[in-house]
């Protein structure tokens, strides 16, 4: 993976982390996934959500918008 990718959200509920990658992909901006959930217990550890780091304000803004719905 390239260096170009930066963290826009943070969450420990897998669902959410989907419904905020499907919110910016649906609005043309790339977004993936990286769970970095402790396989054994989890409990541990969170899921971000990366976009682009030229499409950051972008993405907030989607995701603003996301939350507030």
């Amino acid at each position: 993976m390239e260096n170009n990718w930066i963290k826009v959200y943070t969450t420990q509920n897998p669902v959410t982390a989907e419904i905020i990658k499907q919110s910016l992909i649906e609005d043309d901006i790339a977004a993936v996934i990286m769970n970095k959930k402790d396989s054994s217990y989890q409990t541990f550890g969170l899921i971000e959500v990366l976009v682009n780091k030229k499409d950051f304000d972008r993405a907030e803004a989607v995701i603003k918008a996301t939350d507030s719905e």
